[in-house]
């Protein structure tokens, strides 16, 4: 098959170039590194010609509010050209618990764009993933203050990029699910005992992770918000064993 994956230049967008191609297929990246623009839909006519499934695996910019308007141009430009250029199936993926964070300007942007794949003319999945395992010392730097990472007991269900990547390029290949999978990770973990784990495996003895409840935008989320539901795919690596490489 032949699969556009726009965003493909990224963490989790190479990735899934990377899992298609290895499968066999023409895959191809796409971003405004190699002449696509979603705001402005320059580029999405070549690059989406003779495509059987288009993956976007796009962030927005920003993370506030307005990454919905972003979403919204976006999304409304890829599947316009999508449905001109006659793709068969369109691959969004997405965050597990974008529906019940609403506190989260950059989930309800999400939501938004959902939404638009899920209306779209073209034949579409969702794919949600629970968070990489890749960002982990992202969200710890968001909270660290000097030798302090403040972090609170979110649950989290955290799964590798490579594992998702391998899920969304088996859902693209195949039938459109006109609905949502959701893609996690085998444990169940409170996102400061996260932190802490990450710490001594990594030995970094310089900071100390501080239970704090209030801290960063993770603590909106309240009981499993961010963590699986039923029926998801769960993966099987598990945290500790990617972080022992």
């Amino acid at each position: 098959m032949k699969i556009a994956v726009i965003g493909g230049t990224g963490r989790i967008g190479s990735r899934i170039v990377e899992a298609l191609t290895t499968a066999g297929h023409d895959a191809t990246p796409h971003a405004r590194s190699t002449g696509v623009d979603l705001l402005t839909g320059e580029g999405l006519a070549p690059a989406l010609a003779g495509a059987d499934a288009v993956v976007d695996a796009t962030q927005s910019p920003t993370d506030d509010d307005a990454s919905a308007d972003f979403f919204r141009t976006a999304t409304g430009n890829l599947l316009t050209a999508a449905e001109h250029a006659g793709v068969r199936h369109a691959v969004l993926l997405s965050i597990v618990g974008v529906d019940r964070v609403p506190g989260l300007g950059y989930y309800r942007a999400k939501v938004v764009q959902e939404k638009l794949f899920a209306t779209g003319p073209v034949p579409y999945s969702i794919v949600r993933a629970t968070q990489f395992f890749e960002y982990t010392e992202d969200i710890m730097s968001w909270t660290t203050e000097g030798d302090t990472v403040r972090l609170p007991t979110t649950l989290l269900q955290p799964v590798a990029a490579a594992d998702v990547a391998q899920a969304v390029a088996g859902i693209a290949t195949g039938t459109p699910l006109h609905g949502i999978r959701e893609v996690a990770g085998p444990d169940v973990l409170p996102l400061d005992e996260l932190g802490r784990i990450t710490l001594a495996a990594t030995r970094d003895n310089s900071r100390t992770v501080l239970t704090d409840n209030t801290a960063g935008p993770f603590a909106l989320a309240s009981g499993d918000a961010l963590t699986a539901t039923q029926g998801a795919h769960v993966a099987l690596t598990d945290y500790r064993s990617w972080l022992a490489g």
